[in-house]
């Protein structure tokens, strides 16, 4: 080899022709291999994984699909009510978030992400016409009531707030400081007091109407809702719920995920959802911009945003207590990129906005009116 420049030319040009022929497949073999190899690691890179973003078809359910949950929420981040039917206007289900409750210093509406308690104060529609409020046994506050729907009378007899804080960013709502029919003057608010630990009232919404935000798909909306966050349904179907529970057992021992989530339930109800559907598969409702419910002729649903999610259904609707990781976390890992102005945040739902007045009941066949764009 000594005056050789290149040894593998040395090599090639001193064997026998058939050595020869099979060095020279050989390097030909091995760099082909070599590049089908690079490629597949690129495609390998850019292929989605488990917990990539579920992509919905596109496509209209081949089967029925049906209401299998109505939930309200009288007093804002208290314990839904499950109704087998419920009446709904243009700002949402009858008796719903149509009561907040209050810091009676800062004038500002608390909800359970600052208190995860509240979830355990149980409202119940009475068949007198009143809404009972109980509280968790061991709290030492004995439940009252106060009208269902108070008269215009009673109204004048309660104290009007005009501008409470919702949102900092957002215009003041109004309401009333309600008074128990069971009990002197100042029950309510002293009983809510006594569990919150600091002074708050019980607030019944007042009648000037609270716009809401227009959606990054309707940036004309307009339309009202009551104490909602910020829209007046919910739509949210079972199957989705159960893709979140699937996602969550493969990170059960990672990021703080407690190794009970190998075998404990997502509660539908930790996403607090007014319509709960059943029968359209896995965020189906992420695809939809028109429903109806019971017939095709019923007032129109339109869906204008998915429901970006904060740390809220943390919050067990059981315990009372906030949970580190789940569902916040896992939902972080697949359903973010949902929503063009809040890329960051996980969605779960779509918010909704009746076109008129109707009643749903449990049941009831969901209409696909409109598939998104």
């Amino acid at each position: 080899m000594a005056g050789v420049s290149n040894p593998l030319e040395w090599s090639l040009t001193n064997v026998p022709f058939f050595d020869k022929v099979m060095s020279t497949y050989t390097w030909t073999v091995l760099a082909i291999s070599l590049s089908v190899a690079i490629l597949a690691v690129g495609l390998r890179q850019n292929r989605p994984t488990r917990s990539s973003k579920p992509l919905s078809s596109k496509k209209m359910p081949s089967g029925d699909v049906r209401v299998s949950k109505i939930l309200i929420h009288p007093i804002k981040s208290c314990r839904g009510i499950s109704v087998p039917s419920a009446k709904f206007t243009p700002e949402g289900l009858e008796n719903d978030r149509i009561w907040s409750i209050i810091d009676a210093t800062k004038m500002s509406i608390i909800t359970a992400r600052e208190v995860p308690k509240m979830v355990l104060i149980t409202p119940s529609i009475e068949p007198d016409g009143t809404l009972k409020v109980q509280f968790p046994e061991g709290s030492g506050c004995d439940a009252f009531s106060i009208p269902l729907a108070p008269t215009e009378e009673t109204l004048q007899a309660w104290t009007a707030l005009p501008k409470v804080t919702i949102w900092p960013t957002h215009d003041p709502v109004d309401g009333y400081i309600c008074e128990s029919v069971d009990g002197p003057k100042g029950t309510a608010s002293a009983t809510l007091s006594k569990y919150f630990g600091k002074p708050v009232h019980l607030l019944y919404k007042g009648p000037r109407p609270r716009p809401i935000d227009p959606t990054a798909q309707f940036p004309n909306l307009n339309a009202t809702a009551k104490y909602q966050d910020m829209y007046p349904l919910l739509v949210l179907s079972e199957e989705s719920t159960d893709a979140v529970e699937n996602e969550l057992r493969g990170h059960v021992g990672t990021q703080g995920i407690d190794g009970r989530w190998s075998q404990d339930k997502i509660l539908i109800e930790r996403f607090r959802p007014n319509i709960v559907v059943k029968g359209a598969g896995p965020f189906a409702e992420d695809d939809w911009e028109e429903i109806t419910l019971g017939s095709k002729e019923a007032p129109a649903l339109t869906l204008v945003s998915k429901c970006t999610r904060c740390l809220l259904p943390n919050v067990s609707p059981e315990t009372g207590e906030r949970d580190k990781a789940v569902p916040y976390k896992v939902l972080m890992k697949f359903r973010t990129g949902l929503d063009p102005t809040q890329k960051m945040k996980p969605c779960v739902g779509c918010n909704a906005v009746p076109s008129g007045n109707g009643v749903v009941n449990v049941g009831d066949l969901v209409y696909i009116k409109k598939m998104a764009d």
